[in-house]
């Protein structure tokens, strides 16, 4: 039934073919009811017309033979007997003759007919009508010791005598039967013609269009040499022609801006890597002046050798990202993939930011957990991700805390940057990937981006197989999540972190912290929200290398990490470092992206 079902929706020739068959079918049975009640009719007429014929002759026959004074005298059951064999052998009717002054009589029947055989009401008519009215009725004959059988029976009356001639039905029964089952074989086959004419009738129109409707999948599919074959002059020829020309104008338009974007990959690795040799030059007598640019007389001198040398490097990570997406589009880049501990990328690339941090005065919140989280990955990719989410985050965070989580399961790593800045408007969750996106243009960059670096990130996410998405709203910050399988090649199924930051959807409750700095602790309080408050989450076990405000969740523990205070009034700034005996955080890098 399903499949049936499935064929009905997808096939307009099954759809014409069943509906031809249930209007023909209702058609024909109509006309066959018809024809068969015209047939039924005409029949009966024409054999009631010859039995009352047959009971006019009778009548004279029952006159002429039962008149007084007649020589030599015939008895009622001699005339019964004469008048039946006037049916001749085939015995086409049966003869019932009775003398309405003999009351304890029945009369004479032939062939053993049952006198009952005539209905009551009949024998009423006959006895109530004037001399010589004849009536019909249909009703069934009975015989002595055989089954009844449907028939005719007429009768009329001369005053004293009343005679019936009853007509088995059963040939005429017979031929209607024959009848009806011819006309039910011949609509059986009539409707299979009719519907195997749709089916034919159809078949030319639907195979044109279902060849139309492959050519146009094939076409979909990337195969644009794909051509219809044009039979004919007729509405189906014109549309072959059509959808021909068509596929030419669209395979002449993709196949010249297949041609631009090449040209265009071309011209931008080529220009990419042609600057690369003056701008070294220009980068050599920049640092040179950079260096003495203390020795200058002239202060405004000095403070353009500064400018000149940041933005050499920010015009040096603009070329770097203009390579690296160049190589994506060609479809060049490669995975260096090798098992590492994801929370040590995760602490790289917090180091690596941890300047910056401090400048706008947002500080880094790690909730990590306490196993390793190993997983086949290219190092540098995921560390220059992590950076440029990191990056973004303190640029759009608006001073706010910066909350990076990481979480693992069986087939799984992910990794999570969330600020709590201006946020996102409904639908540039998926326009913050694009190249040069800013969600606000007369927004300036602060922290020199190349406005390359999520689209970088997201390119370097889909080479692992991972996902790289977006949440934001607006006044409640954003939340970029990383997630990527643990075996490299593997199909990531899902992510062990949530997409929507979980507090998006409680209510917070009052919190007062230490904040350490090197002027003192400082308190931290924010507002109460109404709700109720989430239980404390229980102590970490062991001793404690971090500030109170490390938030960490139930079983979550602290790495070799500390978190402190971000600048206060009267204060300096401060960051992640690393626990004294661990290896030291590479130097602050230049942020690759802003929003």
């Amino acid at each position: 039934m399903l499949r049936f079902y499935t064929r009905w929706r997808r096939s307009i020739q099954v759809r014409i073919v069943i509906w031809t068959l249930l209007i023909s079918g209702v058609v024909v049975a109509i006309l066959g009811v018809f024809l068969m009640q015209q047939i039924t009719n005409a029949l009966l007429e024409g054999k009631e017309k010859s039995a009352l014929l047959q009971l006019d002759e009778g009548l004279g026959v029952l006159r002429r033979e039962l008149a007084p004074g007649r020589v030599p005298e015939v008895t009622l059951k001699d005339v019964t007997n004469q008048l039946k064999a006037r049916s001749g052998p085939s015995g086409l009717y049966e003869v019932y003759v009775r003398d309405t002054r003999e009351q304890f009589s029945g009369g004479f029947t032939t062939n053993e007919v049952r006198h009952q055989s005539v209905p009551e009401r009949l024998l009423e008519q006959v006895r109530d009508d004037r001399i010589g009215t004849r009536h019909s009725t249909y009703s069934e004959i009975s015989y002595v010791g055989r089954e009844p059988v449907p028939g005719l029976i007429v009768g009329a009356g001369d005053g004293r005598y009343e005679l019936y001639y009853l007509f088995p039905l059963t040939q005429e029964q017979h031929t209607l039967t024959t009848v009806g089952n011819t006309l039910v074989g011949v609509s059986a086959v009539l409707v299979v013609l009719l519907a195997g004419i749709a089916s034919l009738v159809t078949r030319q129109v639907v195979i044109p269009v279902r060849l139309a409707a492959q050519a146009a999948e094939r076409l979909a599919a990337g195969r644009l040499g794909e051509r219809m074959k044009v039979r004919g002059e007729d509405d189906l020829a014109r549309l072959a022609t059509s959808f021909n020309e068509m596929a030419g104008n669209l395979q002449d338009k993709i196949v010249e801006l297949q041609e631009l974007s090449q040209v265009q990959r071309q011209f931008v690795s080529d220009v990419s890597h042609e600057l690369r040799t003056p701008l070294t030059t220009i980068r050599i007598a920049a640092d040179m002046l950079y260096e003495h640019r203390e020795h200058f007389a002239d202060p405004p001198v000095g403070r353009s050798a500064e400018l000149l040398q940041s933005q050499l490097e920010r015009f040096e990570s603009l070329l770097a990202d203009l390579l690296e997406i160049s190589r994506h589009d060609a479809g060049a880049a490669t995975l260096d993939a090798e098992s590492v501990d994801v929370r040590d990328l995760v602490l790289r690339a917090v180091g690596d930011t941890e300047g910056l941090a401090e400048r706008k005065g947002s500080k880094l919140v790690l909730q990590l957990p306490g196993e390793p989280c190993m997983a086949e990955v290219d190092r540098r990719r995921v560390e220059r991700i992590l950076r440029n989410l990191l990056v973004n985050a303190v640029e759009h965070g608006e001073g706010q805390d910066i909350v990076v989580s990481v979480g693992a399961d069986r087939d799984a790593v992910a990794m999570a940057v969330r600020d709590h800045g201006v946020g996102l408007k409904p639908g540039e969750a998926q326009l913050v990937f694009d190249r040069f996106w800013r969600a606000d243009p007369a927004r300036a960059r602060t922290t020199g981006g190349t406005g390359l670096g999520l689209s970088i990130a997201r390119e370097d996410a889909q080479l692992h197989g991972g996902w790289l998405q977006a949440w934001g709203a607006p006044g409640k910050g954003s939340q970029f999540r990383l997630s990527l399988p643990r075996t490299a090649g593997a199909e990531l199924r899902g992510s062990p972190l949530p997409l929507v930051p979980p507090e998006t959807e409680l209510p917070r409750a009052p919190f007062t912290g230490g904040l350490t700095s090197p002027d003192g602790p400082i308190s931290l309080t924010v507002p109460e929200q109404p709700g109720p408050a989430p239980e404390p989450h229980p102590p970490l076990p062991g001793p404690q290398h971090a500030s109170p405000d490390v938030r960490a969740e139930a079983g979550v523990a602290a790495r070799d990490t500390e978190v402190i205070g971000g600048p206060v009034a009267g204060g300096s700034g401060s960051g992640l470092r690393p626990r004294p005996g661990t290896a030291g955080l590479r130097p602050v890098s230049e942020p690759e992206e802003g929003r």
